[in-house]
């Protein structure tokens, strides 16, 4: 059901006969839409809706009276009962005419004012009981009422003109009408109020207060009308002046045809304005531009300068000020994409997907700066881009390794030859929106100098309460960061700046099991490999033994780019033979896959040193590219008391050696030895691997138990390793990175970790799969560290004993 705006709603005398003639309490009824019918008024009604035509011809079979409700919300096609109003009129039907294209069109003439009692039916159209609403009799005509009647009139009047609708016979009619209910009915129905007013108009049933109820209505309309009214004026002045100078460049241009002075420039920069008017951009981004196209426009095309601005409005034009790509946030779909494309990471794939959900509730949400912190070929990087893939966002990759300069970031300013802005805004020009996913790799690697510090610079980019107004030296406008996700990446936490780390939301990524290892290799590395080196499927067949014995003899890594590698370099010597005229299928097993890699550059502990010679002891490091094995080697010199330490150690793995010495001294008694022994002899602490940098507290456990047993003469217990940072009074303090040091005990083919007692909560980390192959023995002090190493020493160490009870599976 529509109404016509074309044809304009009429009143007239016909009320009267309402009286005259009996309305039965059934009837059938019709909703209209955008209109809300008055009593007096005679409109035209298009109706189009089966339910509205089978309403309209059961009106035409019996007394042509029909019950006119309005619906309150006009898009609903179909509506029900709490889609209607209750109030409403009865209306006769006067003339019908029916359209080519099926639809009627009726002529309703609205008789009475009823409210629906009951709904009968509502198939195939309504037909409802209705109670007539009586009017009361309009009583005595106050100066109040009077004065209000004039008031309507006199606003009525000043709408109608604001808004171009003035006609001088609606006007004598108004102004002929005496009642204040007809009058406001009258106004009501002719000044296009909202639905929801006219029908408070309607369902107004005491005549003074529902004019009432109009003057106020008109007075906000009134207001409205107005400012509308001004700024028409304002929009029409506005185009004359967008005209004049038109036409009047337009006559510039004829002009220098004439005179043959046309060229190139002028038609570029007509070129740039039509642009720059077309481009979406903040109101002070716009102004900016304008004033530096008016600078252009007037400087000469060779002038040095010219070549600065025009290359300053083209950043204008390309830097997606308001261009966004659209997120497809549907869950399901994002887990499936973070499956396909990665293997285990279950706990950064939830807190991705958990990102994901919040972002589909909250669209204004700013979210957090995710930094993910781990060893190199652990998925960071591509974990980044499976990010963009699930959220239908386009992916930036920005290296911050190295980058001492910090314009960089912000950008040079433009008073400097070649001057350009920063990455951050080069990278959003390259993708063409201002929502990308923008990765930072190595923000771990910034440096600074005499340039400037990067670091610094990075506050503003990463920070979500600043970077919604980042400022380039380059553009020197703010723009608008806040829709960017950001995510960096980094080897190791520690030395991130504690400003900038304290912005980001770190998410920690540990090294695979073998387990992992063997699936990525199945399901991603392999057959890219086999892609990009041109062979088919059925021309390598490498089985799971074999692939376990490529990791554990070829690789020693806790990500899997050696293992990439590994495999790259047999599928380029497959190649080769395909190549070469062969066929195949080539199998690669145990015994051949030297043939393709050459001879193993790993190999188990156990068949590194199998030795329990006294002094020696394996403990667990954590370095950048994951955790690694520490075989520290201790020997007693006759000497006079000096440490000696090699293996290239940093400052605190020096301090744990002299607080392992303290210790072993403080305890002479249960070694057996006198106390000036120490005083005759030295102590070598010695830590393979000479050229490879090593520091940290966690190997404090693992040195006071080489020199135990170097002072002992008592051999370490085959098969074990050790983590932890020691006092001078023996007790075993927490440390970091168990998951990767469990990783490499595991690599080593050991089955038994001595590990501090506090780091117990760290285990629910390590997956199942590790924790069922390694027994964990949680340590507080270091009696129950020898009792579990070189046995029975003390009487003190057999009661520790009782308190050390083993983790396994």
């Amino acid at each position: 059901m529509e109404f016509d705006d074309s044809l304009s709603t009429s009143m007239g005398d016909f009320g009267e006969h309402a009286q005259d003639l009996e309305i039965p309490d059934s009837l059938p009824m019709m909703a209209v839409r955008d209109v809300v019918v008055f009593n007096y008024m005679i409109i035209p009604l298009f109706v189009g809706r089966s339910g509205s035509i089978d309403a309209v011809n059961d009106g035409l079979s019996n007394n042509k009276l029909l019950m006119l409700v309005t619906q309150k919300d006009p898009t609903k096609d179909e509506p029900e009962e709490k889609d209607l109003y209750r109030v409403g009129m009865v209306s006769m039907i006067m003339r019908t005419l029916k359209l080519p294209d099926g639809r009627l069109k009726v002529l309703v003439q609205a008789l009475a004012k009823a409210r629906i009692r009951t709904i009968l039916q509502d198939k195939p159209f309504y037909r409802v009981e209705v109670d007539l609403i009586e009017e009361p009799e309009p009583g005595e005509i106050t100066v109040e009422i009077e004065a209000l009647m004039r008031t309507v009139r006199e606003q009525t009047e000043k709408i109608m003109s604001l808004r171009g609708i003035l006609s001088s016979d609606l006007m004598m009619i108004i102004n002929n009408i005496e009642e204040p209910g007809r009058l406001a009915d009258l106004v009501g129905s002719n000044l296009r109020l909202k639905i929801s007013e006219s029908q408070k108009i309607l369902e107004t049933i005491e005549p003074n207060e529902r004019l009432r109820l109009v003057a106020d209505l008109l007075h906000k309309e009134l207001e409205v009308s107005t400012v509308q009214a001004k700024i028409q004026s304002d929009a029409k002045e506005e185009m004359s002046r967008s005209q004049r100078e038109y036409f009047i460049r337009e006559q510039i241009q004829a002009l220098k045809r004439e005179l043959g002075d046309e060229d190139g420039y002028s038609q570029e920069i007509d070129d740039l304005r039509k642009q720059l008017r077309k481009k979406k951009m903040p109101k002070y981004a716009k102004k900016e531009a304008r004033k530096q196209l008016k600078r252009l426009e007037m400087m000469h095309p060779d002038a040095s300068e010219a070549t600065i601005v025009r290359t300053y409005l083209d950043w204008f034009l390309d830097l997606p000020w308001r261009e966004s790509s659209k997120d497809m946030l549907d869950l399901k779909i994002a887990a499936q994409v973070l499956d396909e494309d990665h293997h285990g990471l279950e706990t950064i794939k939830e807190r991705i997907l958990e990102y994901l959900a919040v972002r589909k509730l909250n669209t204004k949400t700013k979210g957090p700066i995710i930094c993910f912190v781990g060893p190199p070929g652990v998925g960071k990087t591509s974990l980044g881009q499976a990010i963009a893939k699930a959220m239908g966002r386009k992916f930036y990759r920005l290296s911050l390794g190295g980058m001492r300069d910090e314009a960089e970031i912000r950008g040079h300013r433009r008073t400097y030859i070649g001057a350009l802005p920063g990455r951050i805004l080069q990278g959003l020009k390259n993708v063409g929106a201002n929502n990308p996913v923008f990765m930072m790799d190595e923000i771990d690697k910034v440096g600074e100098d005499y340039r400037g510090d990067p670091s610094s610079a990075l506050l503003e980019v990463l920070d979500p309460e600043q970077n919604n107004a980042f400022s380039d030296h380059y553009m020197n406008l703010p723009f608008d960061l806040s829709k960017v996700m950001f995510i960096t990446t980094a080897n190791r936490s520690d030395t991130i700046p504690g400003p900038l780390l304290d912005r980001m939301e770190v998410i920690q990524l540990s090294g695979y099991t073998l387990e992992e290892k063997m699936v990525i290799a199945t399901k991603y590395l392999l057959p890219r490999q086999i892609s990009e080196n041109g062979i088919k499927t059925n021309q390598i067949r490498i089985n799971d033994l074999t692939l376990e014995a490529i990791i554990r003899k070829y690789t020693h890594e806790a990500g899997v780019r050696n293992l990439e590698r590994a495999l790259g370099k047999v599928c380029r010597k497959i190649a080769r033979k395909v190549a070469e005229g062969g066929k195949g299928p080539y199998v690669i097993s145990e015994k051949t896959m030297e043939k393709y890699l050459g001879p193993p550059k790993y190999l188990p502990e156990a068949e590194i040193d199998t030795s329990t010679q006294p002094g020696l002891a394996v403990g667990l490091a954590w370095t950048e590219v994951g955790g690694e094995l520490l075989h520290i080697e201790t020997s007693v010199l006759p000497g006079k008391g000096k440490l000696l330490l090699t293996g290239q150690l940093g400052e605190v793995m020096k301090e744990s050696a002299q607080a392992a010495l303290s210790y072993c001294r403080s305890r002479y008694a249960d070694l057996k030895v006198e106390p000036e022994y120490f005083d005759n002899v030295d102590v070598h602490v010695h830590v393979p691997a000479g050229a490879i940098p090593k520091d940290g507290p966690s190997a404090g456990i693992t040195m006071t138990t080489a020199l135990f047993s170097a002072i002992s003469g008592k051999g370490v217990r085959r098969g074990i390793a050790m983590t932890g940072e020691v006092t001078l009074r023996g007790r075993v303090l927490p440390i970091g990175g168990l998951k990767d040091k469990a990783l490499a005990a595991l690599r080593a083919g050991i089955s038994k970790v001595l590990i501090p007692e506090e780091n117990q909560k760290d285990l629910v980390e390590i997956p199942e799969e590790l924790r069922k192959k390694i027994t964990f023995f949680p340590v507080s002090h270091m009696d129950q560290v020898i009792e579990l190493t070189l046995g029975k020493i003390t009487e003190q160490s057999r009661k520790a004993k009782k308190n050390t009870v083993p983790i396994t599976k």
